[in-house]
């Protein structure tokens, strides 16, 4: 699914006293890429995904999905885009805890129209076995691939992700990353991954650096590394 940012802005604020999250910027990501978007706090990585994922508005400039304008959207339509179109994988997994695995994942089912198997979602991040079991009998690194399985149940064509290995220790954050990159490559998701970790870039099919809400730089790799190529 073709993504097109336009030049794209997003400000807070009033008056003089604004402040510009994201500041006029243009670029393209190509349906099944993995992408990493790098930057420091503040860069403005997380409105970005925000703007992109339709919980947040531009303040100008056009942001086209699929050739579908979603920056003018109004609420009913980006409601509709987010739960057809979009998967979100968070830094903290909001897994609800009176619910099973299997009933987490399950909850989809009433925001699509054309949802997976909610334990062939499980089955997918190697859950299967655990779908009974409630998020506090879970570790991290499996909550968070309950989130993933809630995310990829809706059938979306884009999964974003905002630092979801964040709170995980390192082993079990390459295997949160390797479940991603295993679905982009075998499921052609675009995935777009929000990180500080600039290591994941030698991952990526293509980085896009940010600083002050401007787009710094944008590479593309020609051969990607798989993710236990690399050193982290």
């Amino acid at each position: 699914m073709q993504i097109e940012f336009s030049n794209v802005t997003r400000e807070y604020g009033a008056g003089d006293r604004k402040l510009k999250a994201v500041d006029g910027v243009s670029f393209g990501i190509d349906a099944g890429e993995f992408v990493v978007i790098l930057g420091h706090s503040g860069a403005g990585k997380s409105t970005l995904l925000n703007l992109l994922g339709g919980m947040d508005t531009a303040t100008g400039g056009e942001i086209t999905v699929n050739g579908r304008v979603i920056s003018n959207l109004n609420d009913n339509a980006l409601a509709d885009y987010r739960a057809e179109t979009i998967g979100f994988v968070f830094q903290f997994y909001n897994l609800i805890p009176t619910l099973t695995a299997l009933e987490n994942v399950a909850l989809t089912r009433s925001i699509v129209r054309s949802p997976l198997d909610a334990a062939g979602a499980l089955a997918m991040v190697d859950l299967g076995e655990h779908a009974g079991q409630f998020p506090a009998q879970l570790s991290g690194g499996e909550q968070q691939r309950v989130s993933i399985a809630r995310a990829i149940a809706k059938n979306p064509d884009i999964l974003l992700c905002d630092e979801p290995t964040g709170a995980l220790d390192s082993d079990t954050g390459i295997i949160i990353l390797e479940m991603l990159h295993k679905l982009c490559r075998e499921q052609r998701k675009t995935v777009i991954i929000v990180t500080h970790n600039a290591v994941l870039a030698e991952c990526a099919d293509r980085v896009i650096r940010m600083r002050n809400g401007k787009i710094r730089d944008i590479a593309v790799n020609a051969e990607p590394k798989a993710i236990r190529e690399v050193t982290w």
